[in-house]
Formats: structure tokens, C-alpha cells, sequence
């Protein structure tokens, strides 16, 4: 039996900056999962190395996973090119990846379109919600095996928003999303794609004069050192499609594909649920580390609703009204 460890550390890739280790033994098929995510505590880290001990474990002989955190292996530029060409099994990528696949995942780019994580959960586990997990799978040869939140996102800039008015003619980093893309451009602002792994740089130099993201990311990436402060406008959610190939699944045996596939749906259900407490301890994280949180009122909460909620409208042919009406009343 194979002694299972994961090269998840910073300091175990400083020490060996080729190929990550997982001690796999000879004769099991090595799954490489590669994703864009540093630190210990981010919930995407904490979902993959749980799935990666769970399988090392109970695949014991069969199959051995080796995680490559924090771009260490392929950006988030290149990840899914290596995912079709076989060169990693696994990834989790946000959902707004997908524009030049399927415009159906739009729909989690919406702002405002769930109130908070229970909600959006309840859609990912409803049958419009499972059935988009293999929305890629004839075309692009993609299948999801399930969604990773992150939580809930807010805006951070170089100086303090409270009304999408103070936005006006700024710039903001976005990822590679048409409705992010609207989104800002609704707050009179201008957006500007990048991978995750320049933003910090990007903040620093005022390349981009603020961002969008997650109390774990924008405290696991230290955003708020670069940053006047954060607004909690909770106004969209990150997720993650945790996803394989179909190549992948298909190269398993009937009961080795079952299994993986219920220890994924395992992880998945169990990560999400924790999601909300590792948010919470990272907002306090940031205000701890002398970051600054700014509060909106009802009434400025209602203006940043009131702006952004158009953008339904502009998407609603592609995403499909009845999906957005799915995810927005689940």
C-alpha cells in the first residue's frame, strides 16, 4: 500500500519545482488534478485535497491522484486545452470559463440572481441545475461532476464604494465572462480580463483599479494589501465546475467510474456545505490583518440592485429565461 501524501504546499513546491509527487505506486493510473488556487484554507484547496486522499485511499491499487495547486502545472489559461489533450484529468475551473462553450453557465454570472449560498446550492442540486453538468459533453467532450463554491463575491477598489456611482470610469478586473463584462460596464466602469494569477499585480502597479471576488480569495491572494477597502455588496456568486473528460470517465471500468463518481459527489456535498464558515473566518481574517469592510445600508444595497439587475435582460436569450427563473426562484 502506497503511503498517501499531496503536494499541496508552497513550500513543498518551492523545494521541488518539477513534477509533484504523490508516491503513486507502480500499476496505478495517475490523475493529475491541476487548478489556479493557493494557500491551505481556500475552500477549492480544501475540496481537492480531500477528494485527492479520499480516492488515494479507497482506489487504493487503481487509481492515485496528485494535486498541482496555485498554476503550478497549467494556468487558468491553458488548463482546459491540457485537460482535452490528456495531459491532467481534473480540474476546477470557474464557471465563467465556459462563454465560448455553452452561454447556459452565464446564468451564476448574474448579479443579484441568488440571495446567498443555501440558495444557490438548492439550484445546483435541482434537476436543471444537474443537468447543465453535462451541457459540454457531446461537443466539447467536458463532463462536470459537480459545482465548488466559493462563496459569495465583493468589490474591492483603491478607494471606497458605497453606490455603483463611485465606480464611474475605473477599471476592473473581470475574468473571461460576457455578463461580468456588462456588469461593470453597468456601473460606468471598464472591464479588463486576466488570469487570476496577474491580479495581484495588476492592483499593485494600478494596471486595474479594482476587482470582484471572495472573502477566501481576496484574503488567501492578500487583494486587500493593494486595495483602500471591500464593499460587501454580495452580489454574485463563484463557483467552480469541479470536471473531467469524457476520455477519462470512459477509460474507467463500470464499477471504478461508479465509484469515483460517488466519492466526487461526496466531496461536492460535503465542501459546499462547510463553504459558508470558511467565508465567514476569512472575512475576519481580512479585518484582522488590517484590511477595511465597507457595510452598505438598505438603501445603498437597493441602488447596486437597481443597476445591475438590466443585465438579466441583456443575457436572457442566450442564458434561456426559464434557467434563469429556475436559479432565481430554486
Amino acid at each position: 500500500m502506497k503511503k498517501i501524501s499531496i503536494a499541496l504546499t508552497a513550500v513543498a513546491l518551492a523545494v521541488s519545482a518539477g513534477t509533484v509527487s504523490a508516491n503513486c505506486d507502480s500499476g496505478e493510473r495517475v490523475v493529475k488534478f491541476s487548478h489556479v488556487t493557493g494557500g491551505t484554507t481556500h475552500p477549492k484547496v480544501v475540496a481537492a485535497n480531500s477528494l485527492a486522499e479520499r480516492v488515494n485511499k479507497e482506489m487504493d491499487g487503481k487509481l492515485c491522484v496528485e494535486v498541482y495547486p496555485n498554476s503550478t502545472l497549467f494556468g487558468d489559461s491553458k488548463e482546459l486545452e491540457a485537460l482535452l489533450l490528456g495531459d491532467v484529468q481534473l480540474l476546477a475551473p470557474s464557471l465563467s470559463k465556459f462563454g465560448s462553450y455553452t452561454s447556459k453557465y452565464g446564468v451564476f454570472d448574474l448579479p443579484f440572481v441568488f440571495n446567498d449560498m443555501d440558495h444557490a446550492i438548492r439550484f445546483t442540486n435541482s434537476s436543471d441545475g444537474k443537468e447543465l453538468l453535462r451541457e459540454m459533453e457531446g461537443y466539447a467532450g467536458f463532463v462536470g461532476l459537480g459545482y465548488w463554491m466559493s462563496g459569495m463575491k465583493y468589490f474591492s477598489a483603491k478607494k471606497p464604494l458605497t453606490v455603483p456611482s463611485d465606480a464611474s470610469g475605473m477599471k476592473f478586473r473581470v475574468q473571461t465572462s460576457d455578463v461580468a463584462k456588462q456588469m461593470i460596464r453597468a456601473m460606468d466602469a471598464s472591464p479588463q480580463a486576466m488570469a487570476f494569477s496577474e491580479v495581484y499585480g495588476a492592483l499593485q502597479t494600478g494596471v486595474v483599479d479594482g476587482q470582484e471576488n471572495t472573502w477566501s480569495n481576496i484574503y488567501t491572494k492578500k487583494f486587500y494589501e493593494v486595495q483602500d477597502s471591500v464593499t460587501e455588496t454580495n452580489h454574485q456568486l463563484l463557483a467552480y465546475l469541479f470536471m473531467t473528460s469524457s476520455d477519462f470517465l470512459n477509460s474507467l471500468s463500470k464499477a471504478d467510474r461508479e465509484q469515483f463518481v460517488a466519492i466526487a459527489d461526496e466531496v461536492t456535498q460535503k465542501a459546499n456545505q462547510s463553504v459558508k464558515a470558511k467565508e465567514a473566518a476569512n472575512r475576519a481574517n481580512i479585518l484582522k490583518a488590517g484590511g477595511k469592510i465597507n457595510v452598505l445600508t438598505p438603501e445603498q444595497r437597493k441602488e447596486w440592485v437597481d443597476t445591475m439587475k438590466p443585465v438579466w435582460k441583456q443575457f436572457e436569450s442566450d442564458i434561456g429565461k426559464d434557467l434563469i427563473e429556475s436559479a432565481n426562484n430554486a
